[in-house]
């Protein structure tokens, strides 16, 4: 895909906020600093439009980006362990399901996790309930460059087993591996009918 043009168009915080019209939508989704901003910016070709932190729980809206005037690319609040209030999450956690179940121009869900994690019970909870309400998605692991092979495959492997999944696509912002890749899902999960 080349990326000609793109704009951050803008931050919803409540589901009668969210954008109208046609525009296909591609969510980013993962526990809080697994490398989600990294990756969007990567895709794009364009360092800052979806905001980087060192501070976990940074992205607490969703934000839509306008890709090529013809598609969104939608980045959701992280999980997990952010520094939040738990009503705080709540909120997030009302917001972010309500996005994913009603949301009819969602095309796909990508699934973004640290290579470098072990599997915990958040993202297998996720993955069933996206499966559960028939959410399409994909799977990521970032910082796939700070492993070396034999971990990386222990990591696939482990990853896939724990998910039920064929496949999981590694990625480095880094230095680009994987991009095309990731790339190639969101094209066939746009173009699908």
């Amino acid at each position: 895909m080349k990326v000609s043009d793109v704009q951050f168009f803008k931050s919803v915080y409540k589901l009668s906020a969210l954008p109208k019209g046609p525009q296909p939508e591609i969510a980013f989704s993962g526990r809080s600093n697994v490398g989600k901003s990294s990756l969007i910016n990567t895709l794009v070709n364009r360092r800052g439009i979806a905001k980087t932190s060192s501070t976990p729980g940074r992205t607490q809206s969703i934000n839509f980006i306008d890709v090529n005037r013809a598609f969104y690319f939608v980045d959701l609040p992280g999980y997990g362990y952010a520094r939040v209030p738990d009503a705080v999450k709540q909120e997030w956690q009302v917001l972010i399901e309500g996005y994913l179940e009603q949301r009819e121009n969602l095309k796909l869900v990508i699934l973004i996790i640290d290579s470098r994690r072990h599997p915990m019970e958040d993202e297998r909870l996720f993955s069933e309930w996206l499966k559960l309400k028939g959410v399409p998605f994909a799977v990521v692991l970032t910082k796939i460059d700070k492993l070396k092979q034999a971990k990386r495959n222990r990591a696939y492997r482990a990853w896939q087993k724990f998910l039920g999944i064929d496949q999981v696509l590694p990625f480095s912002a880094l230095n680009g591996e994987g991009k095309s890749n990731v790339w190639r899902i969101i094209d066939h999960h746009l173009n699908a009918t």
